[in-house]
């Protein structure tokens, strides 16, 4: 992907991967709260047609490169490797049904639990298994008059988080999410004590397989906009641990946290080799799955495995 490819794309359809929606909106512009800070009235001014941008309390503005730099506060080439990785293909697919509507209309009309089998494969793909299908939800929406379905995973807020094979996006409003493991069985003083700190949720979920034991509480960030909103809720922690991504956007999130929190540990040197937790997961069991084909278990790693394999995890999703 070239800068003048990324700037073909509607900055409204990046807007909406990174969790932000319009307050008001025609078919020529669309207002936004300024999406690198807080605010309570909407300065972002989003022109449709030409798609370029206008930030009303800075006076600033460009196009989706000047966008991007300034959200992840890289440099072009840094800008152009994260678009490359955002299956951004999926938004031009999507394009037909775009221009015949002056308004996207954004709206779920059904959620259950995961029953699809497109998104159970889609879970399989990613080196999960139905461990982790109770922590998730089968999620059917509308964007304009095109009708999707997809893996939801929810926030605080009661918005969703967006995935399957050919979509990465969220609805509703954009949160942090907030898993409990095990709660029953720590008593009302250590339930604040340990915390895992993802920036999404396939890299939780992931953490979730490779952990069965783990005692604490799992922090989803849903979106580097929401590093504030994610110290904020640290504070509440003696013990954090970071399982952020390897790429400009996660060596920010890591730096920032660890400047508030200095005891803080970064687990990031785990899976050095790749761009998150998730992409190192499915590596490890794809290479296990090569060693078990050649190699067969000694009895001491098979009872190892039966273990974790029936090891049942507790859980609480915060309100």
């Amino acid at each position: 992907m070239n800068c003048r490819h990324f700037n073909t794309i509607p900055l409204e359809e990046v807007l909406v991967s990174l969790g932000h929606h319009p307050t008001k909106q025609n078919e020529k512009e669309a207002w936004y709260l300024n999406p690198f800070s807080t605010e309570t009235q909407a300065s972002f001014k989003l022109n449709k047609r030409n798609n370029v941008w206008y930030l009303h309390s800075e006076g600033i503005g460009g196009n989706n490169i000047d966008f991007m730099m300034k959200y992840l506060k890289a440099s072009v080439k840094e800008v152009l490797e994260w678009a490359e990785k955002q299956n951004f293909s999926s938004f031009q697919s999507q394009k037909d049904y775009h221009s015949k509507s002056s308004s996207l209309n954004y709206h779920i009309t059904e959620i259950k639990e995961l029953q699809n089998e497109n998104l159970k494969i889609y879970l399989q793909q990613r080196g999960l298994s139905p461990t982790v299908y109770s922590l998730v939800k089968e999620v059917h929406f509308a964007i304009g008059e095109k009708k999707l379905y997809a893996i939801g995973f929810e926030n605080l807020s009661g918005g969703w988080e967006l995935r399957n094979s050919l979509y990465k996006g969220s609805l509703l409003k954009k949160d942090i999410s907030i898993l409990n493991f095990n709660i029953e069985s720590q008593n009302q003083n250590e339930t604040g004590k340990r915390i895992a700190v993802f920036e999404g949720f396939l890299d939780a979920l992931s953490f979730v397989e490779m952990k069965p034991f783990f005692k604490g509480d799992v922090l989803v960030m849903n979106s580097i906009s929401l590093l504030n909103r994610t110290k904020e809720y640290l504070q509440n922690y003696s013990e954090i641990h970071l399982f952020l991504d390897n790429d400009k956007a996660g060596e920010i999130c890591k730096n920032e946290i660890l400047k508030s929190f200095p005891e803080a540990k970064n687990h990031s040197e785990i899976y050095a080799l790749h761009k998150d937790l998730n992409e190192y997961f499915v590596f490890r069991n794809n290479t296990k799955i090569e060693k078990q084909q050649q190699v067969e278990l000694n009895p001491k790693q098979e009872q190892e495995e039966s273990e974790i394999n029936q090891a049942h995890q507790t859980y609480r999703r915060k309100r």
